[in-house]
């Protein structure tokens, strides 16, 4: 088995090459980007409801969905939408 030798360049190389890539995960997170669709266990966590809160969502229409194969997905830019739109805002009177 041929030895490689690794140098401080090698390493400091590796060190701006991980933090870049752990820079842009963090922005990725920052941005509140969730992926583009989400399963209904996924919804579920997201949302905190229960399945059958989840149904009534798709039955009464607030959340649109797609079904394919027998799985029901949801796009997470729809949900987040829906959440600004019906978003309950307190004003305080002095």
């Amino acid at each position: 088995m041929p030895t490689s030798i690794i140098t401080t360049d090698d390493l400091r190389d590796f060190k701006l090459e991980l933090l870049d890539d752990i820079k842009k995960l963090l922005s990725k997170e920052a941005t509140g980007k969730l992926k583009k669709y989400l399963k209904s266990s996924e919804v579920m966590d997201l949302l905190q409801v229960s399945p059958g809160t989840l149904q009534n969502l798709r039955i009464n229409g607030t959340l649109p969905y797609t079904k394919v194969g027998g799985i029901i997905y949801y796009d997470a830019e729809e949900i987040q939408s829906i959440m600004t739109a019906n978003r309950v805002q307190h004003s305080l009177k002095s």
